[in-house]
């Protein structure tokens, strides 16, 4: 349908800088906008999303977004478009202003902030508006539902650019870190100072070298906790800088994917949980014609206390594409964290990808494989899958399968199952209506299905979407039935002195859940699960509430409850959150985020102030406080105070 409102878009560029001018006509009254500080989401309120595609090969781009209060979002595309990965942080700078007719905002992005093909004088574009109040998105380039902004090989083209001047394309980027405090009950002061350094050298436009010494986790925020009431691991995401650059070449096979991921960039610098010292690492990446290519080594320091010796760790990547939006690559890996010889892992994959299936359907084709050795491990070190997806507005179809060997153990990979054949076929279909007060009905299932490599089933997990309806309103209703089972082969500890027995279990749970729309200044959601679980019962209950009083301030709370009666044993588990936003301005905002869960018996407080003075320099200013529960007594368990300073210097 036509747009409600006129939106006008104007693009300056020189050869340094491109600029763009984003008029959004608008009844200011209605106007969504609650998020001040940087990377805010901005799903869930009015906000202009530009996508640029500056190699014109319809794989790859940025995307930068601006609400109406300023506040700043940018990320990169993921391979293929399906998503992106907001963890990227780039230099620019961005404001906004509410007029008597709407509002508008300026985008000014440094050419040396992105990457792209030389000579090239047209690169892919599109602008995507948000009206939240009206739950309308308008899009300029491919205005479909099947597409996503972020495919590029559905946008636009943004013509006439000129040769663009990188100057020497240096940047050096020297960091300091001064702190301290008590790492352990009755230990001494443990004083900190660590300076840091990053450079970057263009090597070209379209290529990246990169160098860090004393990379840390000291500017990331902590990670969420999270309860696991199964048998495998949980995975937490990647935050560093230095390893976020570049993070879509080295991608291996479809995004969707987490029960093999040969690389995952968290085993290097953290061992256990713990973190070791990184003491460098060098890396190349970037595009050369239709060829994309990595290149990473990374040396950390010992550290005794959690069994991890001075190692030495290498990635490669090679994807060459192919056609109009598919490619084929290598992947290679060597080194390992815990300093264990001869390790090494070698894999292909292959994606065939198309917007234009049926004239204007998204099909995607992909296989991979993978082996890998190392000093002591023998016998079924091999894994593969393949995927066939549909992925469209009405009707969503997929189908997964991998098999990953008995002894499959990548040193710098997360596999939280071995020896096990993993079916995941899926179906959705989305109705929407043009009157009355629904405006969106899905209905599906997901079932998820793992086997041993003989063919016996060994869990599974099938997600039946009854209801899932959407309001007019913005508001949302969820019911869903799930059918799950486990067979676990050795006993396991599902919660603090409550074993699980071995033997095959078959449950079924039902789920309803409501949410309230977000364009309000209050908004909540709750699900409540109940059912049959193992050889007991279990009541689940997830609670979220977001405040936005002021644009100054807002206010997260989250609840997560579980409460099971199994026959070895009754248990309750409780994770708690809050998290208190004050912004500032999009410069400058203090985050403290408090979390304690009935498992550890701790609280732990990750307070961090951001103040990005200038487009190129940061100040961190970060205090943990964690305190534990021991002899029923609160006693502090461990505090650091930490000031991070870091300047980019650009020649």
């Amino acid at each position: 349908m036509p747009a409600t409102f006129r939106t006008s878009v104007r693009v300056l560029a020189g050869q340094g800088f491109l600029v763009i001018g984003v008029v959004c006509d608008d009844d200011p009254d209605g106007i969504v906008g609650f998020s001040v500080n940087r990377d805010a989401g901005l799903q869930s309120e009015d906000h202009v999303r530009i996508v640029l595609g500056p190699f014109l090969d319809g794989r790859s781009g940025y995307v930068f977004a601006v609400n109406p209060r300023g506040a700043r979002y940018d990320s990169v595309v993921n391979p293929g478009g399906d998503s992106e990965n907001a963890d990227w942080d780039g230099i620019w700078e961005a404001a906004a202003v509410r007029t008597s007719e709407g509002w508008s905002t300026e985008i000014r992005i440094p050419i040396r902030t992105l990457s792209f093909r030389p000579g090239l004088h047209q690169w892919h574009f599109n602008v995507q508006r948000r009206i939240q109040r009206l739950l309308e998105t308008d899009r300029w380039a491919s205005p479909a539902r099947q597409y996503r902004v972020t495919q590029t090989s559905r946008s636009g083209l943004l013509t006439d650019l000129p040769e663009f001047a990188l100057g020497r394309g240096l940047d050096v980027r020297p960091g300091v870190i001064v702190g301290g405090g008590l790492p352990a009950p009755g230990a001494p002061l443990d004083g900190r100072f660590r300076p840091s350094l990053d450079i970057t050298q263009r090597l070209g436009a379209n290529v990246t070298a990169s160098f860090t010494a004393n990379t840390d986790f000291a500017e990331t925020e902590v990670d969420t906790r999270q309860t696991n009431l199964t048998r495998f691991p949980l995975l937490f995401p990647e935050k560093r800088t230095f390893f976020l650059e570049g993070l879509d070449i080295f991608q291996f096979g479809p995004l969707v994917n987490r029960d093999v991921i040969p690389f995952f960039s968290r085993r290097v610098g953290l061992v256990g949980g713990r973190e070791v010292p990184l003491l460098g690492g060098a890396k190349v990446n970037g595009r050369v014609a239709n060829t994309n290519f990595g290149g990473l080594v990374v040396a950390t320091d010992e550290r005794p206390d959690v069994g991890a010796p001075r190692a030495t760790m290498a990635v490669a990547r090679v994807k060459q594409n192919l056609w109009r939006e598919s490619y084929v690559g290598v992947l290679a890996t060597a080194g390992d964290p815990l300093g264990r010889s001869g390790s090494w892992l070698v894999g292909t994959d292959f994606t065939y990808a198309t917007s234009s299936f049926l004239g204007d359907k998204n099909l995607t084709v992909a296989a991979w494989g993978l082996v890998t050795k190392r000093n002591g491990l023998h016998g079924d070190t091999a894994s593969y899958a393949f995927k066939i997806d549909y992925p469209n507005d009405q009707w969503d179809a997929r189908l997964w399968y991998k098999r990953i060997g008995r002894d499959f153990d990548p040193s710098l990979g997360f596999v939280p199952r071995r020896g096990a054949q993993i079916w995941n076929p899926s179906l959705t279909n989305r109705t929407r209506l043009l009157r009355g007060p629904i405006q969106e009905m899905s209905y599906g299932f997901n079932p998820y299905i793992g086997t041993d490599l003989s063919g016996r089933w060994d869990t599974y997990d099938a997600q039946i979407h009854l209801l899932n309806w959407r309001f007019r309103s913005g508001d949302r209703v969820q019911v869903m039935l799930v059918p799950a089972g486990d067979r676990p082969a050795s006993p396991f500890e599902i919660s603090r002195g409550v074993v699980v027995s071995p033997g095959p279990y078959q449950w079924v749970r039902r789920s309803v859940g409501a949410t309230t729309a977000q364009k309000r200044r209050f908004s909540t959601s709750l699900t409540w699960s109940t059912g049959s679980f193992y050889d007991g019962e279990l009541d689940q209950y997830e609670w979220g509430w977001v405040w936005n009083p002021r644009p100054l301030l807002t206010v997260e709370l989250t609840s997560e409850r579980n409460r099971a009666r199994l026959a070895r044993g009754r248990f309750t588990e409780q994770l708690l959150g809050a998290r208190l936003r004050v912004n500032v301005s999009p410069d400058l905002s203090v985050t403290s985020y408090a979390q304690y869960d009935t498992d550890s018996e701790s609280v732990g407080v990750n307070t961090r102030l951001r103040w990005t003075f200038l487009p190129i320099a940061d100040l961190f200013v970060v205090y943990n406080h964690n305190v534990r529960s021991l002899a029923n007594r609160w006693q502090l368990d461990s505090n650091q105070l930490l000031v991070k300073l870091q300047y980019t210097w650009r020649r």
